[in-house]
Formats: C-alpha cells, sequence, structure tokens
C-alpha cells in the first residue's frame, strides 16, 4: 500500500516551512533538478512529497496544491512506485487540467454585438491601463474599431497615460479632468461608440486600495451606467497569493466576466498562475508576457506549460 495523502493539517505545515525556503529559482528550474539524471523508479510517497513542496515553494497556493495531490493519488492508487519520467509526465497532465478549465469559451472577436462595452478593475499596479493599450492595439490590428474610457479620474497621471497610448496607437480617448464623474466618461465613450457603430468600447478605472468601500461604490455606479458586456479583473502574477486575495475582495462586491493576467513573464518562481485558473470559475482571457505592445496574448494553457516543461 503507498503511504496514504498527507492529511490537510501536514500541508499546511509545510507551507510554512515553504515560505522560509522560498528561492528566485522557477519552477521550471526546481523540476528539471528533481529529475535531472534520475530515470529509475521512485517510492510514490517519496516522490509526491518532493514535487508538492516544490509546488508550495513556487507560490501554487495551499488550496490548489492540495487538490493536485488528490488528483496524483486518484491516478496512482494501485502504483507503489513510479518512474520518474512518469510522474512527471502525470503532473504535467494535472497541471495542464487545471489550465485548460480556464479556457474562455466566449471568443472576442466574433461576439455579434456593436459595441462590445469591456470594463477593466483592478488594483493600482496590474497593468489595467496597459493592457487596455495592448488589446486596443490587438483589436486594431484585426480591423476592429475601439474607443476607450480614461474612467481612472483619481489621478491626473491615469488620464494622461491613457491619453499617450491613444494618441500613440491612433485610437480615441474620451476623457476629462481629474475628479470627474467617471460613469459619465464612460457614458460619453458607449455614446460615441454608437453614434459611429464602433466596435469596441473600453472603460479604464481607478483602483486604488481594493477595500475601500468609496472605489467600490464608484465601480458598481460605473457599471450600473454603462451596462458592460463584460467586466475584466487584471492581477499581477508576481503578486502570487495576494492575486487571489484581489480577485476575492472584487469578486464579493464586483461581478466580473474574466482575468488579464500580467507580468507571467517576470513571475520568478511561476506558480501563481495555477491558482488563479483552479480556484476561481472565470476563466482567463490574456496574459501579459512582456514590454512590448503585442505582448498581451490570448490564454493558451498549452504556452504556459511548455514555458515550464519545456
Amino acid at each position: 500500500m503507498i503511504k496514504e495523502p498527507k492529511r490537510s493539517e501536514d500541508i499546511r505545515q509545510l507551507f510554512n516551512q515553504s515560505i522560509q525556503a522560498r528561492s528566485k529559482m522557477s519552477l521550471k528550474e526546481k523540476l528539471g533538478n528533481l529529475f535531472r539524471g534520475n530515470k529509475d523508479e521512485i517510492e510514490l510517497s517519496r516522490f509526491r512529497d518532493e514535487y508538492f513542496e516544490i509546488l508550495l515553494e513556487s507560490d501554487v497556493s495551499l488550496e490548489t496544491v492540495e487538490y493536485i495531490l488528490d488528483m496524483f493519488q486518484q491516478k496512482h492508487v494501485k502504483q507503489k512506485r513510479l518512474k520518474r519520467t512518469e510522474a512527471i509526465e502525470s503532473l504535467k497532465e494535472i497541471l495542464l487540467e487545471i489550465l485548460l478549465k480556464a479556457k474562455p469559451s466566449v471568443d472576442l472577436l466574433n461576439i455579434n454585438r456593436k459595441p462590445l462595452v469591456i470594463m477593466f478593475i483592478g488594483i493600482n499596479g496590474t497593468g489595467k491601463t496597459t493592457t487596455i493599450a495592448r488589446l486596443s492595439y490587438m483589436l486594431k490590428n484585426k480591423g476592429k474599431s475601439v474607443v476607450v474610457a480614461a474612467s481612472d479620474t483619481f489621478r491626473a497621471g491615469a488620464i494622461e497615460q491613457i491619453r499617450y497610448h491613444g494618441d500613440e496607437l491612433g485610437i480615441r480617448v474620451i476623457s476629462q479632468t481629474m475628479g470627474s464623474d467617471p460613469s459619465a466618461i464612460a457614458f460619453d465613450a458607449i455614446e460615441h461608440a454608437r453614434a459611429r457603430n464602433l466596435d469596441f468600447v473600453l472603460i479604464d478605472t481607478a483602483g486604488r486600495m481594493q477595500t475601500n468601500k468609496n472605489l467600490m461604490d464608484e465601480m458598481k455606479k460605473i457599471k450600473r451606467v454603462a451596462k458592460p458586456d463584460m467586466t475584466f479583473l487584471t492581477v499581477d502574477a508576481m503578486a502570487a497569493s495576494d492575486a487571489i486575495e484581489q480577485a476575492t475582495t472584487f469578486l464579493k462586491d464586483i461581478k466580473f466576466d474574466g482575468i488579464v493576467v500580467n507580468k507571467l513573464d517576470t513571475d520568478a518562481r511561476g506558480g501563481a498562475i495555477f491558482s488563479i485558473a483552479h480556484m476561481f470559475k472565470e476563466p482567463i482571457y490574456f496574459l501579459g508576457v512582456g514590454q512590448k505592445m503585442e505582448e498581451l496574448i490570448p490564454y493558451d494553457p498549452q504556452f504556459i506549460i511548455k514555458k515550464i516543461f519545456g
């Protein structure tokens, strides 16, 4: 009989220990070290403990690691030993399954509605404004027309940033001065799009602390006025568990329909994407994988698996 899966309290103890052990090594590097030169069979319980510790140290959330452990146990319930190559393939299959559950069922480019209104929410630093600029760039290259609503009126810098991107991309930005009513700006942008038969309206919003009640009330008002067809939450892959907390906080107050994961290229440990994919029912639509305009890409589970496993 193989060893029973670790109980939740045992994994929580390991999780606490792993916080102290975290390094800048990526999940790919750690898995590579684990399997390099080891083609022999290994006791299944020992192997399981080894790579689940790696997952914890790579910013995969505790709940997600427990789920992966259960799935691995079910796949190999009758086995005592396993080749390391088979074990890594089994892990790859489980991780891919998690990512596939977050794949969108909606193709934004083929929604029969004009204009399609998308509202972006998320705290400062998660890349909302940059995502809007990159998505505008992507849509324009696909032959779609776009107008942007600069509804983050809390910071003058946010208005200037989105105007700059609009000028660079040749895309109209509807804006007013700092302190103006953000919902009125969103409404004006939608009316502008309707009058000109444009394809998309992208609404930028403020992102000060997610626990700020005034901010939540402001987001709710924008949603009531603009009635967006979709609302996207932007999260920062480098924030790891904080990204999950951000999404959870927003989910309590504002319904969102999709997620954009930014800074995936600079996520040193590489595990947050699995937690985001596993813990929320909302699909992931886009990934920010670099600094250039074209480096916002549609969510691709195979791309992520290849990035980790080579």
